[in-house]
């Protein structure tokens, strides 16, 4: 497929025509300008001194994210893997997203992702699949840099989609539209509500593009709604719903040649992969709110799939999960100064797979080829969590916050076991410090029976995948929150993640196939460390010009831990020009390891540093709306040649060219 080849003279061109067009047409309407904050809306300290990071649809319609994790490329503290400009291909390193060096491990993942605190992700491999969340009718995301005891559980680190909401009396609603490079058409529309005590939201995507490369096409499909009454003053029910459809290629390792055959270290082909992934999941749920007393409870069912066809190391692959479950939560006052947080959480997982090799039973040695498919069964955690904090006055307006906490887990395969935390905040009008520390549990998933019925001639009968015992992460975390001014706000942190027991199955391979059906699962690899330290600082440089710069340093005891740069930067720039909104971002990070690490044996590939830059340029056109505009957008303005994973190119220089139109 022939390049597009938009030189940075051609961009800025192309942006002020778009420009151009909009002052001739629109040059006696008035413009409705909102200067948004780049890169990130805020960084956060909650009651229990967590740290989270908050990024709105303004910061992700400013990036032009069309999926989650292009949502997220920017964000402090945050790396990102894909193969394609649209789309994650399955949940490996084709599309995924870590945080501070967790997030690497498969099959199973340290980081759980949530829409609206309910769990959405593969469940019978327990790891994200990024394009089963869609950005459509998403107003923020909350990334939860480390393990939070009292927001969620038996992760180390998590990721939770907000849906919109009405925030007023009446019908609003809104259309993106656009067109760009590699034959990209995106719509995406929203639709929210509110009358009496009845409010609702709709939602709809659909992204396709061929991709810069053979074979790296993605169509994205996805709707989601909410209705919610209320019954009295304190009292509502409400019900959702989320539907997606995902067809995603794999342009394949470039090192080596397309082939529908096994060709260097792949197993079945290369260049030729197609995932299919789908989820459709109805939540009801019932919420009150008594003066200070408010709660939520929330029960779930979700069902889909994710099929791979040629992939290059599980040829024809497919497999489909189920998660129930429900979450309860509580929070209450019981006196002045005092908050206490209590509640539940219960999911169940299990599924099927089907594939080349499932036909054999585990511990069947040189069984290759055997096709067939196997019921994975139930895999149940019920987790119970309190925690209570108390607000303390102190001299000259300062206010310390300590806080203590605790998790309960059981499983109906591991042991049970507990997980505390502890935090305390030192609170002024201008400055937050705070320090907390948890420990933080990751039960083995299905993905552990799963794998052995997927691959039964790597493993002993006898393999162990029902003895193994949680991984643990002791995290510690002090930082400083301060606004310097109305205008400055700085936010520092410094971190250790200690992560141990980290279960791992071995025997199998040592190169070549050295012992046959010897596969064992255990908590034997070596306890290791991650250090690190989070700046940012965000700046209004005047009514309307903003600013953000953030810089994340990782140090790991892990000499290959993958996607942990040492250094990684990003900026961004927004404001206005003459009528038009400007949005400029640029991230550099150092070179890093590529490849998610098998819980097997790993070799990784280093990948090179990389820089790139983006922009946008927007004219607010009032006859289509409060929110209307056209603009135009800019990807890789510097036609830089980066990469995320070895052997798999970003696209160089492209563009987006829409229009956005509200009632």
């Amino acid at each position: 497929m022939k390049k597009f080849n938009l030189t940075p003279i051609a961009a800025v061109t192309l942006m002020l025509s778009v420009s151009a067009f909009a002052q001739v047409s629109m040059q006696t309407l008035p413009a409705v300008i909102v200067t948004a904050s780049p890169i990130i809306e805020s960084n956060n300290i909650d009651g229990f001194s967590g740290f989270s990071t908050k990024v709105t649809d303004a910061q992700i319609k400013d990036l032009g994210a069309l999926d989650l994790a292009a949502a997220l490329r920017m964000t402090p503290g945050v790396q990102i893997s894909r193969y394609n400009e649209v789309g994650s291909y399955s949940g490996d390193q084709g599309g995924n997203v870590y945080i501070r060096g967790i997030g690497a491990s498969r099959p199973g993942s340290e980081i759980k992702t949530y829409l609206d605190g309910v769990p959405v992700y593969m469940g019978i491999w327990n790891h994200p699949l990024m394009d089963l969340l869609p950005l459509s009718g998403i107003g923020s995301v909350e990334i939860y840099k480390g393990p939070q005891n009292l927001s969620s559980g038996n992760n180390f680190a998590s990721i939770n989609l907000h849906t919109k909401r009405a925030k007023q009396d009446g019908v609003q609603g809104d259309v993106n539209a656009s067109v760009g490079s590699f034959s990209t058409k995106v719509i995406q529309a929203n639709l929210l509500g509110r009358k009496d005590d009845v409010d609702f939201s709709l939602a709809f995507g659909s992204v396709d593009s061929n991709g810069a490369r053979p074979n790296s096409d993605g169509t994205l499909r996805n709707a989601m709604g909410r209705i919610s009454k209320k019954i009295d003053s304190s009292w509502s029910v409400g019900a959702s719903f989320l539907s997606v459809d995902n067809k995603v290629g794999d342009p394949g390792d470039n090192r080596f040649a397309v082939s529908n055959a096994a060709i260097g270290p792949y197993s079945f082909s290369n260049g030729i992969g197609k995932n299919d992934s789908t989820t459709n999941m109805l939540t009801a749920f019932v919420s009150h709110q008594h003066g200070d007393w408010k709660g939520e409870f929330k029960v779930y069912d979700n069902q889909g799939h994710n099929n791979l066809t040629n992939d290059a190391n599980w040829g024809t692959f497919n497999s489909s999960y189920r998660m129930t479950g429900f979450r309860w939560k509580e929070e209450f006052s019981p006196w002045q100064g005092g908050q206490v947080v209590a509640g539940v959480d219960q999911e169940i997982v299990s599924g099927a797979i089907s594939g080349p090799h499932v036909g054999s039973a585990v511990g069947t040695p040189f069984a290759f080829g055997t096709a067939g498919s196997a019921d994975v069964p139930s895999f149940k955690v019920v987790s119970t969590f309190a925690g209570v904090n108390h607000k303390i006055d102190l001299a000259n307006g300062w206010v310390m916050q300590p806080s203590v906490g605790m998790r309960f887990y059981n499983s109906n395969f591991y042991e049970s076991k507990a997980a505390p935390n502890a935090g305390v905040s030192l609170i002024s009008e201008a400055v937050v410090i705070y320090a907390n520390y948890s420990e933080a549990l990751l039960y083995p998933g299905a993905e552990t029976y799963t794998l052995t019925r997927a691959i039964p001639m790597a493993f002993a009968a006898n393999n162990g995948w029902d003895r193994l015992s949680p991984s643990e992460d002791k995290h510690t975390e002090i930082g400083l929150k301060w606004d310097v001014s109305a205008k400055t706000h700085i936010d520092f942190s410094v971190f250790q993640d200690e992560i141990s027991k980290r279960y791992v199955w071995t025997g199998f391979y040592g190169g070549a196939i050295a012992n046959p059906a010897s596969g064992t699962w255990s908590n034997n690899f070596p306890s290791y460390k991650v250090n690190g330290a989070e700046l940012s600082v965000k700046h209004e440089i005047n009514s309307q010009w903003m600013m953000f710069g953030g810089v994340t340093v990782l140090d790991s005891s892990l000499s290959n831990l993958p996607y942990a740069p040492k250094t990684a930067v990003s900026t961004g720039v927004t404001g206005t020009v003459s009528g038009y909104r400007v949005a400029f971002d640029a991230q550099h990070q150092t070179s890093m390891y590529s490849l998610t690490q098998d819980r097997g044996t790993f070799s990784p590939n280093e990948v090179a540093s990389l820089t790139v830059a983006n922009a946008r340029i927007a004219y607010p056109m009032a006859s289509l709306g409060k929110k209307g505009e056209i603009y135009a957008a800019v990807n890789n303005l510097f036609d830089a040649n980066y990469q995320y994973n070895a052997g798999y190119p970003m696209p160089g220089r492209n563009f987006r060219v829409g229009v956005i139109a509200s009632f």
